[in-house]
């Protein structure tokens, strides 16, 4: 065979061929032409790797075409499904059956599906010989598609069956015409050298019997079956013309119906589905025309029902956009995926068909459910809250609609205590309890008194305030009840005349809320920061009550308890701020137990630990107000200092803390039971219903549950919040009473030094002894820290360590920064140890340290370091600490400009927070003296006098015997 000359004329053709196994097929060739440019019988197949010789012959279409066909040669057919190489006849002969011709040929004709779309636009398709020669004869491919009907005849006996074909409005005869179906999915026919395609995706096979055959038979006795399973798809998908039965065409309404499954104790699911006129289907392919068939009598009648796909494929996808997913590709099943352990899948899918239902049926969807033993209700569930304010209470009206059925809301009660979701209505259908109801009302129903109606006692406001903004109720307040619904706009109240002093703005606003408390006969918790101010917040409430009864002509005495370490700062704060309150500590070993004193004073303060030995004596006394300060103090409801204050009698009560949460919501129950009993309900109820969602479970929903309900009652304000009203620095000085122990030891050296010098003033030696003056008062202020540091035997405690520890903790659970400063290292030494056994963090700092630069980046940029102990020597200068802000001092130095410069530590450029400056101080020891002095120096103090031995040499006689005094 001649090779084809790509440098003389050429052309190519497209060669419609018949393999023995695979079918028929297309194949490009090359063939020369001759000189008077017809087709020589010089030709070659072309393959993508063989036709770039003859590139300036082929167009762009040509190399396409030819790639496609290239994957439907017999050789890369074998290659592709048998991976050794094997010789086509042996593949053929052994491999080939059945099985491999159903597989390969629709992939085939793809192929040429895809050819034959192209070739109609391009001249070029030509029939091949029997002998491989491939332009035996040109073929004209139909320039649209042809249309085929189907007939169908029905007589008494049989039913018969065949196609008729049109093309260009006119009626091909195709039978006994050796007519060829090249293709079967889509059909392409080859009739008279013209290759026809035909209009909706017709199957070559539905035409093939027809080629050598007039009609087929159906006899009567199978019609049934045959017009069921085969002339019922065939109208659904073609023309059809029928005489002896019926073909209707009908055009319905359609509405989507969402079919809820029950499923008991399992995961319950909606099935959507489509109802046009009496017909139903399941959300199907994308067929725009379902058929059904009825029989009456011996009358066959096929219903045409048209169909709306992408209608049907919005409301499922509607369905989805509102959470839920499909689960069974068969029939459209949805569930809500991911539901948690708090929800019950049995009835989650019911509950978000009526939390949806408004919208469902907005677009028109039905909801009907499966048959099951049990009915349920579907309907929006709304209540009907109506509360109105009685004088100690408010009752409350409350209608319940499941849907349309009204029930009154107290039936509920046992379910939603109980956690029941099924409520049966009276006509026995069940209608499900939203989960969130168990939430927002079982509080309702644990706090409210009544049996016909629910009542709730006054200091449930914040429970109604809650009812009212939930979405899920309506109610309605009368007006004064509104104004209680907020506490940001409470009447301005006028200061008391003999205050001493100014409340900042938001003192004031606290000073204001206590009297507000009282209007409503409710105990208030005041929660502000540490520094913030509550003792003069409360002197000056105090005060005003004071005055008001004098104004009435009554008197009232009040009572505050607190721990010891804060009795001397109450009693200091009050000579400052309300010195005309008449103030009777009750306290000390001898106390005086004749509670009929009380009446003359206006304040009683005593300390938790004799309430609890006092409580019996105590409660004989009706004061006006009860006021526990660090209140934390009660948190343990099983203690006996919760018990003891909890049986105290008053008109009202206060607590005040810093940090009334200290370790667990827990420790709330017995503060606020304190001040409003009942407020939380039984210990039991309130630890299950909060303490255990909230920390267990960390359900917020009940978090914030509880914050409605104790909102009105807790007052709090963090530095923060109110950093603008602050001054830069605010110093506050703690007295502290020392421990009986160490005010023994004090008391012992203090004699004895104190003999040793009088005596040296008096016959001439002072000047001599004045180092051992020194040291003298060294050993009394290591004394007044802790008496552990002069004598490493000591086991006894010390109230200025206790009472430092006791700030510092406050300090912390603010997740504030502190820096401690002592002159001594070794009074720092016995934080250091406590630090370790508490395991907190802290940073070191004294003259020994050598990496100081690193120790202050890291306090500075770790937000888990919140201590630094720092000795005056080493610390006074050259630290830029501003990440603190809080100082403890904890022993007065004689200069008070040392004590300046470890406060410019952290109250430097820079430091954008408040700083607070604490200065611990033993009450009747040196320590207090030297405060005194250094008042009266401070001229001398601001001039050139830095060192101790300078500042002591300044003294005189008198001002050495009032220190030792």
């Amino acid at each position: 065979m001649l090779r084809v000359n790509s440098s003389s004329p050429c052309q190519i053709v497209y060669s419609l061929c018949k393999h023995e196994f695979l079918g028929y097929l297309i194949e490009p060739h090359i063939v020369q032409l001759n000189p008077q440019g017809d087709f020589s019988l010089t030709y070659q197949r072309l393959f993508t790797h063989t036709a770039k010789e003859f590139a300036k012959h082929l167009s762009e279409v040509d190399f396409k075409l030819i790639k496609i066909l290239d994957e439907t040669e017999q050789d890369f057919i074998i290659k592709k499904y048998h991976k050794k190489a094997i010789r086509p006849f042996e593949f053929f002969s052994k491999f080939f059956d059945e099985k491999f011709y159903d597989n390969v040929r629709p992939k085939i004709e793809k192929k040429l599906a895809e050819v034959l779309e192209i070739l109609k636009t391009k001249d070029g398709l030509y029939l091949m010989d029997k002998d491989g020669w491939p332009a035996e004869r040109k073929i004209d491919l139909a320039t649209e598609p042809a249309t085929v009907l189907f007939h169908f005849r029905r007589s008494e006996t049989e039913t018969r069956y065949f196609p008729t074909i049109k093309y260009q409005g006119m009626r091909i005869d195709f039978m006994f015409k050796e007519a060829q179906v090249v293709c079967n999915q889509p059909a392409w026919l080859l009739l008279n050298d013209v290759l026809y395609f035909f209009e909706q995706d017709i199957e070559g096979k539905k035409l093939m019997p027809f080629l050598n055959k007039r009609y087929i038979t159906i006899p009567k006795a199978t019609e049934a079956t045959y017009f069921e399973k085969f002339v019922g798809p065939l109208i659904e998908k073609y023309h059809v013309y029928a005489e002896g039965f019926d073909i209707k065409t009908e055009k319905l309404e359609a509405t989507p119906v969402i079919k809820v499954i029950y499923v008991d104790g399992g995961v319950s699911q909606l099935q959507l589905y489509f109802k046009y006129g009496q017909y139903a289907f399941a959300m199907g392919n994308d067929q725009k025309v379902t058929v059904r068939l009825s029989k009456e009598n011996d009358n066959y009648t096929f219903t045409r029902i048209k169909r709306n796909s992408d209608w049907e494929k919005e409301k499922f996808a509607l369905l989805q956009s509102l959470g839920l997913k499909k689960t069974s590709a068969l029939f459209h099943h949805l569930e809500l995926p991911n539901l948690d352990e708090n929800h019950n899948p049995s009835y989650a899918i019911i509950t978000w068909v009526n939390e949806h239902i408004d919208m469902l049926k907005e677009h028109g969807y039905e909801i009907e459910q499966a048959t099951s033993s049990k009915r349920f209700v579907f309907g929006a569930n709304k209540i009907d809250f109506e509360i109105k304010e009685d004088n100690d209470w408010f009752d409350i009206n409350a209608i319940v609609y499941f849907g349309i059925h009204p029930i009154p809301f107290i039936a509920l009660k046992q379910h939603i205590l109980h956690k029941k979701r099924e409520f049966i209505l009276p006509d026995g259908d069940i209608a499900i309890i939203p989960e969130k109801w168990f939430t927002q009302y079982s509080s309702l129903f644990s706090l409210a008194d009544g049996s016909k109606n629910l009542k709730l006692k006054k200091h449930h406001i914040g429970l109604v305030n809650d009812l009212a903004e939930d979405s899920l109720a309506n109610v309605t307040l009368d007006r004064k009840l509104q104004r209680l619904n907020d506490f940001e706009h409470i009447a301005d109240s006028a200061m008391p005349t003999h205050f001493k002093g100014d409340l900042r703005h938001y003192q004031k606003a606290g000073y204001n809320w206590f009297s507000f408390l009282r209007e409503y006969n409710f105990g208030g918790c005041l929660a502000d920061d540490m520094g913030l101010g509550k003792t003069i917040q409360t002197l000056a409430m105090l005060q005003k009550l004071k005055e008001e009864d004098e104004q009435n002509a009554t008197h009232s005495t009040s009572l505050i308890i607190m721990p010891t370490s804060l009795i001397y700062n109450w009693l200091n704060e009050a000579k400052k701020f309300t010195p005309k309150l008449k103030i009777h500590a009750h306290t000390g070993t001898f106390r005086n137990k004749d509670i009929s004193l009380f009446g003359k004073y206006d304040l009683i303060i005593t300390t938790y630990g004799i309430t609890r030995v006092d409580a019996e004596l105590l409660r004989e006394f009706y004061f006006n107000y009860i006021i526990l300060d660090e209140s934390q103090n009660i948190k343990n409801p099983s203690s006996k200092s919760f018990k003891s204050v909890r049986m105290l009698r008053s008109r009202h009560r206060l607590i005040l803390s810093g940090t009334p949460v200290e370790n667990s919501v827990a420790d709330l129950w017995t503060q606020l039971t304190f001040l409003n009993p009942g407020l939380l309900g039984t210990q039991s109820f309130f630890n299950e219903e909060y303490v255990q969602a909230i920390e267990k479970r960390k359900d917020e929903d009940k978090a914030k549950k509880l914050q409605a309900i104790i909102k009105p009652f807790v007052l709090r304000r963090t530095k923060e919040q109110v950093a603008a009203e602050l001054p830069p620095k605010t110093e506050h000085i703690f007295y502290c009473d020392m421990s009986e122990d160490q005010a023994a030891v004090y008391e012992k050296t203090k004699s004895a030094y104190r003999n040793d010098l009088l005596t040296s003033m008096d016959d001439g030696t002072y000047a001599k002894k004045q180092v051992q003056l020194l040291q003298g008062l060294t050993a009394l202020r290591q004394l007044a820290n802790h008496p552990v540091m002069i004598d490493e035997g000591y086991e006894s405690d010390s109230g200025k360590f206790e009472n430092v520890v006791h700030t510092l903790d406050n300090v912390l659970k603010g997740g504030h920064k502190v820096l401690i400063f002592s002159q001594f290292v070794r009074h720092l030494g016995i934080f250091k140890n406590y630090f370790e056994k508490e395991h907190i963090p802290y940073a070191y700092l004294d003259g020994s340290t050598k990496n100081r630069g690193e120790i202050v980046a890291e306090f500075q940029q770790n937000t888990d370091l919140k201590v630094f102990l720092i000795s005056i020597k080493a610390g006074g200068v050259g630290l830029n600490l501003t990440q603190a802000d809080y100082v403890f001092i904890l022993d007065p130095w004689w200069n008070p400009a040392v004590e300046q410069q470890a406060i410019d530590r952290t109250h430097r450029i820079g430091q954008e927070k408040k700083v607070f400056i604490y200065k611990f101080i033993s009450k009747d020891t040196v320590e207090e003296k030297i405060l005194a002095l250094q008042r009266r120096k401070k001229s001398l103090a601001n001039s050139l006098i830095t060192t101790e031995e300078s500042f002591f040499k300044s003294l005189s006689k008198d001002d050495i015997r009032e220190l030792l005094n």
